[in-house]
Protein backbone atom coordinates (compact mmCIF):
# COMPACT_ATOMS: atom_id res chain seq x y z
CA UNK A 1 0.00 0.00 0.00
CA UNK A 2 2.05 3.28 -1.09
CA UNK A 3 -0.91 5.63 -0.84
CA UNK A 4 -1.65 7.75 2.05
CA UNK A 5 -5.53 6.80 2.88
CA UNK A 6 -7.11 7.81 6.45
CA UNK A 7 -10.21 6.83 8.00
CA UNK A 8 -11.93 9.30 10.45
CA UNK A 9 -14.62 8.14 12.63
CA UNK A 10 -16.18 11.15 14.09
CA UNK A 11 -20.12 11.60 14.65
CA UNK A 12 -20.00 15.52 15.02
CA UNK A 13 -20.54 16.68 11.41
CA UNK A 14 -18.66 19.61 11.52
CA UNK A 15 -15.84 18.09 13.68
CA UNK A 16 -15.18 15.59 10.80
CA UNK A 17 -15.56 18.02 8.17
CA UNK A 18 -12.71 20.13 9.53
CA UNK A 19 -10.86 16.90 10.36
CA UNK A 20 -10.99 15.80 6.61
CA UNK A 21 -9.99 18.85 5.26
CA UNK A 22 -6.73 19.20 7.07
CA UNK A 23 -5.78 15.57 5.98
CA UNK A 24 -6.89 15.98 2.51
CA UNK A 25 -4.65 19.25 2.65
CA UNK A 26 -1.66 16.76 4.00
CA UNK A 27 -1.95 14.54 1.16
CA UNK A 28 -4.13 11.99 2.63
CA UNK A 29 -7.47 10.36 0.87
CA UNK A 30 -9.91 10.19 3.47
CA UNK A 31 -13.01 8.08 4.38
CA UNK A 32 -15.69 9.08 7.03
CA UNK A 33 -17.62 7.04 9.11
CA UNK A 34 -19.76 7.99 11.64
CA UNK A 35 -20.60 5.06 13.44
CA UNK A 36 -19.25 1.45 14.67
CA UNK A 37 -20.96 -0.20 11.86
CA UNK A 38 -19.99 2.32 8.83
CA UNK A 39 -16.43 1.98 10.56
CA UNK A 40 -16.54 -1.60 9.86
CA UNK A 41 -18.09 -1.35 6.13
CA UNK A 42 -14.92 1.20 5.41
CA UNK A 43 -13.02 -1.91 6.96
CA UNK A 44 -13.88 -4.53 4.54
CA UNK A 45 -12.65 -3.31 1.64
CA UNK A 46 -9.77 -0.79 2.13
CA UNK A 47 -6.83 -0.50 4.01
CA UNK A 48 -5.56 2.50 5.70
CA UNK A 49 -2.11 4.40 7.18
CA UNK A 50 -4.09 5.16 9.84
CA UNK A 51 -7.43 5.73 11.82
CA UNK A 52 -8.60 8.62 13.75
CA UNK A 53 -11.11 7.68 16.08
CA UNK A 54 -13.65 10.16 18.68
CA UNK A 55 -14.01 8.04 21.29
CA UNK A 56 -16.19 10.74 23.10
CA UNK A 57 -18.39 11.59 20.43
CA UNK A 58 -19.36 7.84 20.10
CA UNK A 59 -21.45 6.89 22.83
CA UNK A 60 -22.35 3.31 24.14
CA UNK A 61 -20.11 2.49 20.79
CA UNK A 62 -17.02 2.92 22.53
CA UNK A 63 -16.32 -0.94 23.19
CA UNK A 64 -17.64 -1.80 20.22
CA UNK A 65 -15.96 0.51 17.87
CA UNK A 66 -12.22 -0.18 19.63
CA UNK A 67 -12.74 -3.83 19.30
CA UNK A 68 -14.20 -3.85 15.39
CA UNK A 69 -11.07 -1.68 14.72
CA UNK A 70 -8.28 -4.38 16.63
CA UNK A 71 -10.41 -7.15 14.72
CA UNK A 72 -9.31 -5.41 11.32
CA UNK A 73 -6.19 -4.36 12.96
CA UNK A 74 -4.41 -5.35 9.22
CA UNK A 75 -6.79 -2.71 7.56
CA UNK A 76 -7.74 -0.21 9.97
CA UNK A 77 -3.36 0.46 10.69
CA UNK A 78 -2.07 2.25 13.63
CA UNK A 79 -5.32 3.97 15.60
CA UNK A 80 -5.22 7.62 17.18
CA UNK A 81 -7.85 8.17 19.24
CA UNK A 82 -9.16 11.04 21.19
CA UNK A 83 -11.43 11.85 24.29
CA UNK A 84 -12.79 14.81 26.23
CA UNK A 85 -10.09 15.87 28.75
CA UNK A 86 -12.51 15.51 32.03
CA UNK A 87 -14.06 12.09 31.54
CA UNK A 88 -10.96 10.29 29.96
CA UNK A 89 -13.69 7.67 28.55
CA UNK A 90 -11.04 5.55 26.93
CA UNK A 91 -10.40 4.38 30.34
CA UNK A 92 -13.03 2.42 30.08
CA UNK A 93 -11.76 0.52 27.09
CA UNK A 94 -9.77 -2.52 27.35
CA UNK A 95 -8.07 -2.22 24.34
CA UNK A 96 -4.99 0.63 23.42
CA UNK A 97 -4.41 2.71 21.00
CA UNK A 98 -0.86 3.91 19.28
CA UNK A 99 -1.36 7.60 20.14
CA UNK A 100 -3.92 9.52 22.38
CA UNK A 101 -5.14 12.74 22.34
CA UNK A 102 -7.46 15.22 24.40
CA UNK A 103 -10.38 17.58 23.43
CA UNK A 104 -9.92 20.79 22.71
CA UNK A 105 -8.12 18.72 19.79
CA UNK A 106 -4.73 20.87 18.38
CA UNK A 107 -4.65 20.35 15.04
CA UNK A 108 -0.39 20.54 15.57
CA UNK A 109 -0.80 17.40 17.94
CA UNK A 110 -2.37 15.86 15.91
CA UNK A 111 0.06 15.89 13.16
CA UNK A 112 2.74 14.99 15.64
CA UNK A 113 0.96 12.00 16.66
CA UNK A 114 0.41 10.90 12.25
CA UNK A 115 4.29 11.49 12.53
CA UNK A 116 4.82 9.48 15.51
CA UNK A 117 2.51 6.07 14.03
CA UNK A 118 2.09 6.08 10.64
CA UNK A 119 6.06 7.28 9.43
CA UNK A 120 7.68 4.18 11.97
CA UNK A 121 5.23 1.68 10.17
CA UNK A 122 6.06 2.43 6.60
CA UNK A 123 10.00 2.00 8.20
CA UNK A 124 9.17 -1.03 9.44
CA UNK A 125 7.30 -2.23 6.43
CA UNK A 126 10.44 -1.72 4.77
CA UNK A 127 10.59 0.70 0.93
CA UNK A 128 7.84 0.91 -0.64
CA UNK A 129 7.22 -1.69 -2.97
CA UNK A 130 8.09 0.29 -6.65
CA UNK A 131 11.73 1.46 -4.40
CA UNK A 132 12.65 -2.13 -3.24
CA UNK A 133 11.65 -4.13 -6.60
CA UNK A 134 14.21 -1.83 -8.33
CA UNK A 135 16.71 -2.34 -5.61
CA UNK A 136 16.11 -6.16 -6.41
CA UNK A 137 16.65 -5.81 -9.92
CA UNK A 138 19.64 -3.81 -9.83
CA UNK A 139 20.82 -6.31 -7.62
CA UNK A 140 20.40 -9.39 -9.49
CA UNK A 141 21.48 -8.29 -13.09
CA UNK A 142 25.09 -8.70 -10.90
CA UNK A 143 24.38 -12.23 -10.91
CA UNK A 144 26.04 -13.19 -14.33
CA UNK A 145 27.66 -16.60 -13.72
CA UNK A 146 25.82 -20.04 -15.15
CA UNK A 147 25.06 -20.81 -11.24
CA UNK A 148 23.77 -17.13 -10.75
CA UNK A 149 21.73 -16.95 -13.66
CA UNK A 150 19.90 -20.51 -13.40
CA UNK A 151 19.05 -19.19 -9.51
CA UNK A 152 17.48 -16.06 -11.30
CA UNK A 153 15.52 -18.44 -13.74
CA UNK A 154 14.44 -20.67 -10.65
CA UNK A 155 13.55 -17.29 -8.59
CA UNK A 156 11.24 -16.46 -11.19
CA UNK A 157 9.81 -19.66 -11.93
CA UNK A 158 8.80 -20.06 -8.42
CA UNK A 159 7.27 -16.72 -7.86
CA UNK A 160 4.78 -17.74 -11.14
CA UNK A 161 3.30 -20.55 -9.14
CA UNK A 162 1.37 -19.70 -5.19
CA UNK A 163 3.26 -22.50 -3.58
CA UNK A 164 5.65 -22.86 0.00
CA UNK A 165 8.89 -22.32 -0.61
CA UNK A 166 11.92 -23.52 1.37
CA UNK A 167 15.16 -21.32 0.72
CA UNK A 168 18.41 -23.18 2.35
CA UNK A 169 22.27 -21.93 2.74
CA UNK A 170 24.84 -20.47 4.58
CA UNK A 171 24.28 -17.44 6.62
CA UNK A 172 24.66 -14.56 4.65
CA UNK A 173 24.33 -16.30 1.19
CA UNK A 174 21.13 -14.13 0.53
CA UNK A 175 18.51 -16.24 1.57
CA UNK A 176 16.19 -13.17 2.41
CA UNK A 177 17.03 -11.66 -0.86
CA UNK A 178 15.83 -14.60 -2.64
CA UNK A 179 12.45 -14.65 -0.32
CA UNK A 180 11.98 -10.70 -1.34
CA UNK A 181 12.77 -11.16 -5.43
CA UNK A 182 9.93 -13.96 -4.90
CA UNK A 183 7.32 -11.32 -3.39
CA UNK A 184 8.19 -9.17 -5.66
CA UNK A 185 7.86 -11.16 -8.91
CA UNK A 186 4.55 -12.61 -7.72
CA UNK A 187 0.93 -11.55 -8.06
CA UNK A 188 1.27 -10.75 -4.43
CA UNK A 189 3.97 -7.76 -4.72
CA UNK A 190 1.26 -5.49 -3.94
CA UNK A 191 0.59 -6.72 -0.82
CA UNK A 192 2.50 -6.90 2.76
CA UNK A 193 5.81 -8.62 2.93
CA UNK A 194 6.03 -9.76 6.65
CA UNK A 195 9.65 -11.45 8.05
CA UNK A 196 9.57 -12.95 10.98
CA UNK A 197 13.04 -14.62 12.58
CA UNK A 198 12.11 -18.08 13.95
CA UNK A 199 15.47 -17.77 16.30
CA UNK A 200 14.97 -14.77 17.95
CA UNK A 201 12.51 -15.61 20.65
CA UNK A 202 10.98 -18.81 22.65
CA UNK A 203 8.33 -20.55 21.73
CA UNK A 204 5.46 -19.21 23.91
CA UNK A 205 6.46 -15.21 22.62
CA UNK A 206 6.71 -16.62 19.15
CA UNK A 207 3.57 -17.99 19.31
CA UNK A 208 1.75 -15.31 20.18
CA UNK A 209 3.92 -13.08 17.43
CA UNK A 210 3.11 -15.35 15.05
CA UNK A 211 -0.69 -16.06 15.47
CA UNK A 212 -1.90 -13.54 18.22
CA UNK A 213 -3.41 -13.46 21.14
CA UNK A 214 -6.65 -12.24 22.34
CA UNK A 215 -7.73 -10.33 25.51
CA UNK A 216 -7.57 -12.37 28.16
CA UNK A 217 -5.92 -15.17 27.16
CA UNK A 218 -3.01 -14.91 29.37
CA UNK A 219 -1.70 -12.80 31.92
CA UNK A 220 -0.59 -9.84 31.08
CA UNK A 221 -2.98 -9.76 27.69
CA UNK A 222 -4.90 -6.97 28.24
CA UNK A 223 -5.40 -6.05 24.80
CA UNK A 224 -6.12 -8.35 21.91
CA UNK A 225 -2.95 -8.78 19.48
CA UNK A 226 -2.98 -8.92 15.53
CA UNK A 227 -0.41 -11.93 14.96
CA UNK A 228 2.15 -11.94 11.64
CA UNK A 229 0.14 -14.01 9.65
CA UNK A 230 -2.88 -11.36 9.88
CA UNK A 231 -0.65 -8.50 9.24
CA UNK A 232 0.71 -10.63 5.74
CA UNK A 233 -2.94 -11.28 4.62
CA UNK A 234 -3.28 -10.89 0.90
CA UNK A 235 0.53 -10.77 0.64
CA UNK A 236 3.90 -12.90 1.96
CA UNK A 237 4.95 -14.49 5.55
CA UNK A 238 8.68 -14.82 5.44
CA UNK A 239 9.66 -17.49 8.29
CA UNK A 240 13.67 -17.22 8.60
CA UNK A 241 15.81 -19.36 10.86
CA UNK A 242 12.66 -22.41 10.12
CA UNK A 243 14.91 -24.72 11.51
CA UNK A 244 14.64 -23.32 14.80
CA UNK A 245 10.75 -23.52 15.09
CA UNK A 246 9.64 -25.73 17.95
CA UNK A 247 7.71 -29.12 17.17
CA UNK A 248 4.96 -27.71 18.89
CA UNK A 249 4.45 -24.67 16.29
CA UNK A 250 5.30 -26.60 13.17
CA UNK A 251 2.04 -28.25 13.97
CA UNK A 252 0.01 -25.14 14.10
CA UNK A 253 2.43 -24.27 11.03
CA UNK A 254 1.18 -27.30 9.27
CA UNK A 255 -2.49 -26.45 9.64
CA UNK A 256 -1.67 -22.73 8.74
CA UNK A 257 0.13 -24.29 5.26
CA UNK A 258 -2.54 -26.71 4.41
CA UNK A 259 -5.53 -24.70 5.23
CA UNK A 260 -5.14 -21.04 5.69
CA UNK A 261 -6.82 -21.24 9.00
CA UNK A 262 -5.52 -20.60 12.77
CA UNK A 263 -7.16 -19.87 16.13
CA UNK A 264 -5.40 -16.63 18.16
CA UNK A 265 -4.01 -18.09 21.51
CA UNK A 266 -7.27 -17.95 23.49
CA UNK A 267 -9.72 -17.95 21.04
CA UNK A 268 -12.41 -20.36 20.62
CA UNK A 269 -13.43 -19.57 17.05
CA UNK A 270 -10.71 -19.89 13.64
CA UNK A 271 -9.60 -17.22 11.49
CA UNK A 272 -8.73 -17.17 7.80
CA UNK A 273 -6.05 -15.53 5.96
CA UNK A 274 -4.86 -16.06 2.57
CA UNK A 275 -0.88 -15.60 2.65
CA UNK A 276 1.66 -16.86 0.89
CA UNK A 277 4.58 -18.79 3.47
CA UNK A 278 8.22 -18.55 1.78
CA UNK A 279 10.93 -20.16 5.08
CA UNK A 280 14.61 -20.06 5.20
CA UNK A 281 17.06 -21.90 7.16
CA UNK A 282 21.07 -22.24 7.20
CA UNK A 283 20.21 -26.23 8.66
CA UNK A 284 19.94 -29.06 7.21
CA UNK A 285 16.62 -29.53 7.70
CA UNK A 286 16.56 -33.59 6.15
CA UNK A 287 19.02 -34.22 9.21
CA UNK A 288 17.00 -32.21 11.44
CA UNK A 289 13.78 -34.72 10.38
CA UNK A 290 16.19 -37.73 10.72
CA UNK A 291 17.21 -36.93 14.22
CA UNK A 292 13.63 -35.86 15.93
CA UNK A 293 14.23 -32.15 15.22
CA UNK A 294 11.73 -31.10 12.63
CA UNK A 295 8.92 -32.92 12.28
CA UNK A 296 7.65 -35.24 8.89
CA UNK A 297 4.28 -35.19 10.38
CA UNK A 298 3.90 -39.23 11.60
CA UNK A 299 0.20 -39.60 11.55
CA UNK A 300 0.18 -42.60 13.33
CA UNK A 301 2.89 -41.97 15.82
CA UNK A 302 1.23 -38.78 16.71
CA UNK A 303 -2.30 -40.43 16.64
CA UNK A 304 -1.94 -43.29 18.54
CA UNK A 305 0.62 -41.38 21.28
CA UNK A 306 -2.08 -38.97 21.91
CA UNK A 307 -4.92 -41.50 22.43
CA UNK A 308 -2.63 -43.96 24.46
CA UNK A 309 -1.00 -40.83 26.97
CA UNK A 310 2.62 -41.12 26.13
CA UNK A 311 2.39 -38.11 24.43
CA UNK A 312 6.22 -36.96 23.25
CA UNK A 313 7.11 -40.80 22.63
CA UNK A 314 9.93 -41.07 19.36
CA UNK A 315 11.03 -43.44 17.09
CA UNK A 316 14.74 -43.60 17.08
CA UNK A 317 17.01 -43.13 13.95
CA UNK A 318 18.34 -46.43 13.81
CA UNK A 319 14.56 -47.77 14.64
CA UNK A 320 13.07 -45.68 11.66
CA UNK A 321 15.90 -46.84 9.04
CA UNK A 322 14.96 -50.65 9.75
CA UNK A 323 10.78 -49.37 9.51
CA UNK A 324 11.81 -47.39 6.28
CA UNK A 325 13.18 -50.55 4.87
CA UNK A 326 10.41 -52.99 5.55
CA UNK A 327 8.00 -53.53 2.67
CA UNK A 328 4.90 -54.58 5.03
CA UNK A 329 2.92 -57.12 3.18
CA UNK A 330 -0.02 -55.94 5.10
CA UNK A 331 0.04 -52.80 3.53
CA UNK A 332 -0.68 -49.70 5.98
CA UNK A 333 -2.81 -51.51 7.83
CA UNK A 334 0.11 -53.66 9.53
CA UNK A 335 2.47 -50.59 9.92
CA UNK A 336 -0.35 -49.23 11.64
CA UNK A 337 -0.64 -52.04 13.78
CA UNK A 338 2.92 -52.17 13.97
CA UNK A 339 2.63 -48.26 15.47
CA UNK A 340 -0.06 -49.07 17.93
CA UNK A 341 2.18 -52.17 19.42
CA UNK A 342 5.28 -49.89 20.01
CA UNK A 343 3.64 -46.91 21.66
CA UNK A 344 1.44 -49.57 24.19
CA UNK A 345 4.19 -51.63 24.93
CA UNK A 346 6.71 -48.59 25.37
CA UNK A 347 9.31 -50.21 22.81
CA UNK A 348 10.99 -47.78 20.53
CA UNK A 349 13.58 -49.64 20.07
CA UNK A 350 11.54 -52.80 18.84
CA UNK A 351 13.06 -54.88 21.88
CA UNK A 352 9.95 -56.67 22.41
CA UNK A 353 8.35 -56.59 18.97
CA UNK A 354 10.15 -58.31 16.05
CA UNK A 355 9.80 -56.90 12.92
CA UNK A 356 9.37 -59.92 10.28
CA UNK A 357 12.61 -60.42 7.87
CA UNK A 358 10.56 -60.20 4.45
CA UNK A 359 10.99 -62.47 1.48
CA UNK A 360 12.50 -64.88 4.38
CA UNK A 361 10.43 -68.48 3.35
CA UNK A 362 12.45 -70.28 6.63
CA UNK A 363 9.18 -72.16 7.52
CA UNK A 364 7.78 -72.96 3.77
CA UNK A 365 8.86 -75.95 2.30
CA UNK A 366 10.01 -75.84 -1.11
CA UNK A 367 7.26 -77.64 -2.61
CA UNK A 368 4.27 -75.69 -0.56
CA UNK A 369 6.24 -72.78 -2.44
CA UNK A 370 5.99 -74.38 -5.24
CA UNK A 371 2.28 -75.67 -5.37
CA UNK A 372 -0.19 -74.78 -8.29
CA UNK A 373 -2.47 -73.53 -5.36
CA UNK A 374 0.83 -71.51 -4.02
CA UNK A 375 1.11 -69.85 -7.69
CA UNK A 376 -2.25 -69.01 -8.09
CA UNK A 377 -2.55 -67.34 -4.83
CA UNK A 378 0.26 -65.03 -5.84
CA UNK A 379 -1.40 -64.08 -9.01
CA UNK A 380 -4.91 -64.03 -8.53
CA UNK A 381 -6.15 -61.37 -5.62
CA UNK A 382 -8.25 -62.83 -2.75
CA UNK A 383 -11.29 -61.91 -1.42
CA UNK A 384 -10.67 -59.44 0.95
CA UNK A 385 -8.11 -57.80 -1.55
CA UNK A 386 -10.62 -57.10 -3.46
CA UNK A 387 -13.02 -55.65 -1.30
CA UNK A 388 -9.97 -53.50 0.38
CA UNK A 389 -9.38 -51.83 -2.90
CA UNK A 390 -12.93 -51.60 -3.75
CA UNK A 391 -13.04 -49.66 -0.34
CA UNK A 392 -10.37 -47.33 -1.23
CA UNK A 393 -11.63 -46.15 -4.89
CA UNK A 394 -14.98 -45.50 -3.10
CA UNK A 395 -13.09 -43.57 -0.17
CA UNK A 396 -10.89 -41.59 -2.50
CA UNK A 397 -14.39 -40.47 -4.43
CA UNK A 398 -15.90 -39.69 -1.51
CA UNK A 399 -12.75 -37.44 -0.25
CA UNK A 400 -12.21 -35.87 -3.75
CA UNK A 401 -16.19 -34.81 -3.91
CA UNK A 402 -15.51 -33.68 -0.88
CA UNK A 403 -12.61 -31.39 -0.92
CA UNK A 404 -14.50 -30.43 -4.72
CA UNK A 405 -17.58 -28.89 -2.63
CA UNK A 406 -15.50 -26.98 0.15
CA UNK A 407 -13.04 -25.58 -2.03
CA UNK A 408 -10.15 -27.63 -0.97
CA UNK A 409 -10.70 -26.57 2.47
CA UNK A 410 -9.64 -29.58 4.50
CA UNK A 411 -11.29 -28.59 8.03
CA UNK A 412 -14.93 -28.41 6.27
CA UNK A 413 -13.96 -31.94 4.27
CA UNK A 414 -13.47 -33.43 7.97
CA UNK A 415 -16.38 -32.13 8.95
CA UNK A 416 -18.55 -33.23 5.96
CA UNK A 417 -16.84 -36.56 5.91
CA UNK A 418 -16.88 -36.80 9.39
CA UNK A 419 -13.54 -38.07 10.08
CA UNK A 420 -10.57 -36.07 12.27
CA UNK A 421 -8.68 -33.22 10.35
CA UNK A 422 -5.40 -35.61 10.74
CA UNK A 423 -7.00 -38.30 9.85
CA UNK A 424 -8.15 -36.54 6.44
CA UNK A 425 -4.92 -35.09 5.49
CA UNK A 426 -3.11 -39.01 5.99
CA UNK A 427 -5.97 -40.21 3.39
CA UNK A 428 -5.86 -37.43 1.11
CA UNK A 429 -1.76 -37.93 0.75
CA UNK A 430 -2.20 -41.82 0.83
CA UNK A 431 -4.73 -41.33 -2.40
CA UNK A 432 -2.41 -38.88 -4.19
CA UNK A 433 -4.76 -35.98 -4.20
CA UNK A 434 -2.45 -33.59 -3.56
CA UNK A 435 -0.05 -34.66 -5.87
CA UNK A 436 -2.93 -34.72 -8.63
CA UNK A 437 -4.22 -31.57 -7.85
CA UNK A 438 -0.55 -29.81 -7.65
CA UNK A 439 -0.39 -31.70 -11.80
CA UNK A 440 -3.63 -30.13 -12.51
CA UNK A 441 -2.60 -26.80 -11.46
CA UNK A 442 0.65 -26.79 -12.97
CA UNK A 443 -1.40 -27.71 -16.63
CA UNK A 444 -3.60 -24.80 -16.18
Amino acid sequence: MTERRALVVEVDAATQLGLLGFLRARGFQCVAASSADEAQDALKDNSFSFTLVDLSGNGGDVTELMECLKLRGRNSGPIIAVSNRHDDGFAAVPIEAEAMLHKPLSLDELQQAIDKVVRPQAEALGPAPEQLGGRIRREMELWCSPKMLEARQIIREAARVDVTVLVTGETGTGKELVARAIHHFSSRRAGPFVKVNCAAMPRELLESELFGYERGAFTGAHKLKIGKFEAAHRGTIFLDEIGDLHPALQAKLLHVLQDGEFSRIGAKSTLSVDVRVLAATNQDLEKAVAEGRFSEDNYFLERYAKLYGRDGFTVPLSVMERLTRHRYPGNVRELENLIKRMIVLDDPFLARIPLPHVGSNCGQSLSSASSPEASLATLEPSLKDIGRRASQVAEREAIAKALEQTGWNRVRAARVLRISYRALLYKIKQAGLDAERLSARSAS
